[in-house]
């Protein structure tokens, strides 16, 4: 797939993206239906509508290729996906019960186990990122597409987002060897979109959370010039066996 199919593509989902961040908004405004998974997560029906408006139009878009939800069980048993779609309807559910505004819409096309588009929204912080392909990584903004690639740090030393405000030695660790002056913690996908424009500069994590949690912002930061790998230096891929992530370091263009 060439850079404009996936142009094509990626502006093609936008509108749909706004649309089903509207309906999120609507949803918990009126009062949100709430569950517990099996895994002890919470879902709610704002996630289950958001999956059924993005799933829909992008099957529409790409019949042929597999998409691979949070919240669905299609394809999740197969082996050797090499091109699939990874969704995260609502990333960060209980920020979006609890009306909190770093949630996210998640979407991402994986070509050969990497990330080829990314598509984010923040409801809330009315925020829109989208990419597809190296330089060509964008934040929508009245309606303008601003390019990401281009942003300069506008702040002196080093800063980081993190998942946790009580952080673990060896993030620490990585923090040190950055020269991390402050944190600040974040919820969602949300952390991969301020890095690619130049709000922060590093996020470290150790294994946790799945894949679709971190495609798309993977596609947008990669493609804002930023780099993603584990601890060890190694390209992150995708299709693992239970989508499960390894340990992460993002880092924005500046700090590279």
């Amino acid at each position: 797939m060439n850079l404009e199919e996936r142009k094509k593509i990626t502006l093609s989902l936008i509108e749909t993206f706004n649309k089903a961040s509207q309906v999120a908004l609507d949803l918990r405004e009126v009062g949100l239906k709430k569950e517990i998974k099996s895994d002890n997560t919470p879902v709610s029906n704002g996630d289950i509508e958001v999956n059924k408006i993005l799933t829909t139009k992008i099957q529409e878009i790409t019949p042929n290729i597999a998409i691979v939800s949070e919240e669905s069980t299609n394809h999740k048993m197969d082996v050797d996906l090499n091109n699939f779609w990874l969704i995260d309807p609502i990333d960060g559910t209980r920020d979006y019960i609890n009306n909190r505004d770093e949630f996210t819409l998640n979407a991402s096309l994986i070509l050969d186990k990497k990330p080829a588009i990314g598509i984010i929204t923040a409801p809330a912080k009315k925020r829109v990122f989208y990419s597809y392909g190296l330089s060509h990584s964008y934040e929508l903004i009245d309606n303008q597409e601003i390019s990401l690639i281009n942003k300069k740090k506008d702040f002196n030393g080093n800063t980081a987002v993190s998942y946790s405000s009580d952080l673990k030695p060896e993030i620490l660790e990585i923090h040190k060897q950055y020269k991390i002056d402050s944190f600040q913690k974040m919820k969602s996908s949300l952390k991969f979109c301020v890095i690619a424009a130049g709000e922060f500069d590093i996020y470290v994590a150790e294994p946790r959370a799945y894949e679709w949690d971190i495609a798309a912002g993977h596609a947008i930061l990669e493609h804002a010039g930023g780099k993603i790998t584990d601890f060890n230096g190694d390209e992150i891929l995708y299709g693992k066996t239970e989508f499960r992530n390894p340990s992460l370091i993002l880092r924005s263009k500046n700090i590279l």
